[in-house]
């Protein structure tokens, strides 16, 4: 191998492999799993009623004490306009859309933007079922007296679940996963964005900004748990970074492998 050849070669260990159909197919079948994996164990966290409505009264005291407890007349705002808490509970149960738009856009790309989704989706993922696991929460419309539970009188098809106090998924309530998400898809979309159309880049933040509204007016989360969500996006963040920092130092290790010509054999050869 030339010494030319060798330096394409590292260069290329450097980026993500070629997307070849297959390798993207692989990816979207791992994104799903992965995906699939997390609802499971999410189900499977925050199983104790009686500690997730504890729990729930310590936020609501915090949020008294320091001033943030809008969730009763943001709620009863809401709940007094039909058309808008219609249109609130679509935005909640579609967001999924834009969030696999942006995930399904990463993965088929697959470029630089490709291995930072990967470290940044483990680590959401990672954080959010360590709270889940620590900090069971009931929701405000289960937990806080005169909340009104707008997706339960809204949605034709599936309201009634909501109202399943039994339901494990209605106890992990901390962080707001429809807010930490919608804030990945923002930040993904973002960094994809922000150097070639830096005024879309901004807008795309409107989408979790819309769903922080959504979340705290339909009764599902308390101002704590969007807190909770911007904490988890950062903290993932940092560990994206770090690990990136990480790998670049590797690359910068000089190479254990003799110079060409100095093993025995033709540098050309």
């Amino acid at each position: 191998m030339t010494g030319r050849t060798a330096g394409r070669a590292r260069a290329g260990d450097e980026g993500p492999a070629p997307a070849t159909p297959r390798r993207r197919a692989a990816d979207l079948v791992v994104l799903i799993a992965g995906a699939a994996a997390f609802l499971w164990l999410a189900r499977r966290m925050g199983t104790d009623v009686a500690q997730a409505t504890a729990n729930a009264e310590a936020f609501q005291s915090l949020e008294r004490a320091v001033g943030i407890d809008v969730e009763p007349a943001a709620n009863r705002w809401l709940a007094q306009r039909p058309p808008l808490a219609v249109a609130a509970v679509a935005y909640y149960r579609l967001y999924y859309l834009p969030l696999a738009a942006v995930l399904l856009g990463v993965v088929l790309a697959r470029n630089d933007a490709y291995r930072r989704l990967r470290v940044t989706v483990l680590a959401v993922a990672v954080i959010a079922l360590l709270a889940y696991w620590a900090v069971p929460l009931s929701p405000p419309r289960f937990a806080m007296p005169g909340i009104v539970d707008v997706v339960a009188e809204h949605d034709p098809i599936a309201g009634e679940a909501s109202r399943d106090l039994e339901s494990r998924t209605h106890l992990t309530a901390f962080p707001s996963m429809h807010t930490g998400w919608s804030a990945l898809a923002a930040y993904l979309a973002w960094s994809a964005l922000r150097t070639s159309r830096p005024r879309l880049a901004l807008l795309v933040w409107l989408f979790p900004v819309g769903m922080v509204l959504v979340v705290v007016t339909t009764g599902n989360h308390d101002v704590l748990d969007v807190i909770g969500s911007a904490a988890l996006l950062a903290a993932a963040i940092g560990v994206t970074r770090l690990w990136e920092r990480r790998r670049r130092a590797g690359q910068r290790r000089p190479s254990r492998l003799p110079p060409p010509g100095q093993d025995g054999r033709d540098a050309t050869a």
